[in-house]
């Protein structure tokens, strides 16, 4: 394709954005429309974003649509109205999914193999796994024709230049939370490896395909698109791709001390269609020191749960030292499946004999801990159940049934906060939750962290007091000693006004079917404490999430709709005359 020609329909386009554009202009495309259009294409048969053009609009597909005059008057390089701008900025979102869609899953597999969890002692920026990642990233953006900066391998900067002084930060992330291998097991016996993508079906498993490998992939995919296709822009686009976003967070406030602040920022971390309000994170961690056992009974020694205190686990384990091995065991199996069947059903308690020692094992269903509600928290149900035992199987006391008795009797198997007597709700932003997550044992204590999601309506200071009065006034009574820590963020919630929320809204509402309404999100990402932050993707409200579960997957079809849905968004802000 001839440059002139392809720069001139480019400005044309520009030009046609700055002096028609109206928020209430639709693309008139439907998703059935969209699905008739990818089925006449592959990606062997287009050569470039005209040539594309050019075989939809004598395709049957393209003359379904309409979309001839919108085609004709942007190859012609004459003037569009703001519905055929919007309709040209759909048509690139499915040229990136015909051109490149293959070539972006590949990428997708390539960054899920590079395992990078956080290694305990290891700062992020200083794992081989991070530098790694970080050179192949650096690869990719140089192969794409796009800037590319490493800040000291906390955040990694790829940028596409535009006119003006505004600049849009979209914001994913590169680290990963941890895995227990053993545990990626489907239901029919196939065990996967975390870090290779695994495609069963439709589903590309492993860790990082949801959270949050993908978002990098799909914005890099995008700007490359506007990059060749030499389609202006009115402002600058950061991806910014953080390094902490799973663990300490220190990264984006880092790079914020030493670069600029975008004016807009969108999270590929979330939920679509656009998420205007978050949740804080919060947590109460608290610590039992080790004591000597008392009493007479097995003896609890070990304890397993959650990896992080954003991630409900599948399954709990603990031990237990005894003289009697199979009498506890054969107790344990009978007062698990009473247990079991009075607490919903929905899990299994299991017990056996391991080295002389008894394992008991409590199986749930994994979660991200910003959605207790999709899961069955084992820790919660191993701790309660322990505590249930008082009186009817002899345990010695000590710090493992110290923190049961804890859990059991302030925080239970209801994650709305209810047994500690805090639970609120707003009417948009949902409930409070509560969820005992992650567990640690070491020589000198027992540890157990609840993870709380706080919506709007009480300050953190407030809620924080409330909780601290509750469990001080429990460990009083129950002359139970224990060592408390809590913090708690505040919710985000932001005014929903500006053109630029107005065409996320479309892009994203009109693409996937989805009524025309913002959405709240239980998660917290990068963009909290940012301005004009929102969350656009990349979940979808009505689906499971995956992220941070065992068996993590996302599909292929919703991965290829994301590179869609961004690359039009992409084009469509990046031409809004304002924002």
């Amino acid at each position: 394709m001839d440059f002139s020609l392809k720069h001139l329909a480019a400005a044309t386009l520009m030009l046609a954005s700055l002096s028609a554009f109206s928020s209430a202009a639709q693309a008139n495309i439907t998703p059935q429309q969209s699905a008739a259009i990818l089925k006449s294409f592959s990606d062997h048969s287009v050569s470039d974003f005209r040539q594309f053009l050019g075989s939809l609009a004598k395709s049957e597909a393209g003359k379904d649509a309409n979309l001839g005059p919108a085609i004709s008057a942007f190859l012609d390089n004459k003037s569009l109205s703001a519905e055929q701008q919007n309709e040209i900025h759909r048509l690139l979102g499915l040229y990136a999914r015909v051109k490149y869609g293959k070539a972006a899953t590949e990428t997708l597999r390539e960054l899920v193999a590079i395992p990078t969890f956080n290694i305990d002692g290891v700062p992020q920026y200083k794992n081989p796994e991070f530098l790694k990642i970080a050179e192949k990233i650096q690869g990719l953006a140089k192969a794409f024709n796009l800037n590319f900066r490493n800040i000291d391998n906390r955040v990694y900067e790829i940028s596409l230049d535009g006119t003006g002084d505004e600049v849009v930060g979209i914001h994913a992330h590169a680290d990963v939370v941890p895995v227990t291998p053993e545990n990626w097991v489907l239901e029919d016996g196939t065990r996967l490896d975390p870090f290779k993508v695994t495609l069963i079906g439709d589903r590309m498993y492993g860790r990082g395909t949801e959270d949050d490998k993908n978002g990098i992939v799909v914005a890099l995919y995008a700007m490359k698109i506007i990059k060749e296709e030499k389609l202006p822009l009115a402002r600058n686009f950061k991806l910014l791709v953080d390094t902490t976003e799973e663990t300490s967070g220190d990264a984006i406030p880092y790079y914020f001390e030493r670069n600029p602040t975008p004016n807009y920022n969108l999270a590929l971390d979330g939920g679509y269609p656009v998420v205007i309000a978050e949740k804080g994170y919060g947590t109460v961690m608290a610590t039992f020191a080790r004591r000597a056992a008392e009493g007479k009974g097995a003896e609890m020694t070990g304890l397993t749960g959650g990896l992080a205190t954003n991630q409900i686990p599948s399954t709990s384990v603990a031990t237990f030292k005894t003289d009697t091995p199979a009498e506890l065991v054969a107790s344990l199996q009978q007062a698990g499946a009473a247990y079991a069947k009075a607490n919903g059903g929905n899990f299994q308690v299991t017990a056996k004999v391991v080295d002389k020692d008894v394992q008991l094992t409590v199986t749930g269903l994994s979660a991200h801990s910003s959605e207790p509600e999709s899961g069955v928290n084992p820790v919660a149900r191993m701790l309660d159940f322990i505590n249930s035992l008082d009186g009817k199987i002899a345990l010695k006391h000590n710090a493992f049934t110290d923190g049961a008795r804890y859990a059991a009797d302030n925080w239970g198997l209801d994650y709305l906060g209810n047994k500690l007597g805090i639970g609120f709700a707003d009417a948009f932003m949902g409930p409070l939750t509560t969820s005992p997550t992650f567990v640690g044992v070491d020589d000198k204590a027992f540890k157990l962290a609840v993870n709380l999601r706080v919506p709007k309506g009480k300050t953190p200071d407030v809620l924080k007091a409330k909780i601290t009065d509750k469990l001080a006034a429990w460990s009083k009574k129950t002359q139970v000693a224990v060592t408390l820590d809590t913090s708690i963020a505040a919710p985000m919630y932001r005014n929903p006004e500006g053109e630029w929320v107005k065409a996320l809204l479309a892009v994203a509402s009109e693409n996937l079917g989805m009524q025309h309404q913002f959405g709240t999100s239980a998660g917290a990402t990068s963009v909290h404490e940012l301005p004009n932050g929102v969350q656009f993707g990349l979940a979808r409200p009505e689906v499971k999430y995956t992220g941070h579960t065992d068996n993590e997957f996302k599909t292929v079809d919703q991965f290829l709709l994301d590179l869609q849905i961004v690359t039009e968004m992409v084009g469509r802000i990046g031409q809004l005359p304002k924002l």
